[in-house]
């Protein structure tokens, strides 16, 4: 088995939607910022919430807690936004709380594709001071057909 002193570090993002950890890798966060109202997006896929004014520009804000199946709640003045950045765009996800940077090592964390094949937007799943930390997978937020609809709802049109 290889040392663990020389395993690959992890830097990650932890979050809290409801009760429940989730942790995103710190490179694909830009910035953590207060919530803000989320203006509706007409003709959007249903994964996203609307959209928000961040510095001249409207970023999509996804609906994390319906991908994750969770119950639906609306933005409340203490929650969070983490801007963050997929292949395709910035979006914001909009999260309870975010509740720092943790950094561990690759060997601690479980590829849920293996373990649990059927978790879509997950990456990975580890444990941080005794609590399951389901690490997610920022690529997987929105297929190709939504990221298209996106497109199309984000153009000049429909703003």
């Amino acid at each position: 088995m290889d040392d663990p002193k020389n395993s690959v570090q992890l830097n990650i993002v932890v979050f809290s939607l409801d009760e429940l950890q989730y942790a995103l890798d710190v490179s694909n966060v830009l910035r953590v910022v207060r919530a803000v109202e989320i203006t509706p997006l007409p003709k959007s896929p249903a994964a996203i919430s609307g959209v928000i004014n961040y510095h001249g520009e409207f970023l999509p804000v996804i609906d994390v807690r319906s991908l994750f199946r969770l119950t639906k709640r609306n933005v409340r003045l203490e929650d969070q936004f983490i801007i963050a950045r997929s292949s395709q765009r910035r979006v914001v996800l909009a999260v309870d709380s975010v509740n720092g940077v943790h950094t561990l090592e690759q060997y601690r964390v479980v590829n849920s594709k293996e373990s649990l094949p059927a978790t879509v937007y997950l990456s990975g799943l580890t444990s941080i001071d005794h609590s399951i930390v389901l690490i997610t997978d920022l690529e997987q937020f929105l297929s190709m057909e939504e990221e298209h609809i996106l497109e199309e709802a984000l153009s000049g049109d429909a703003l």
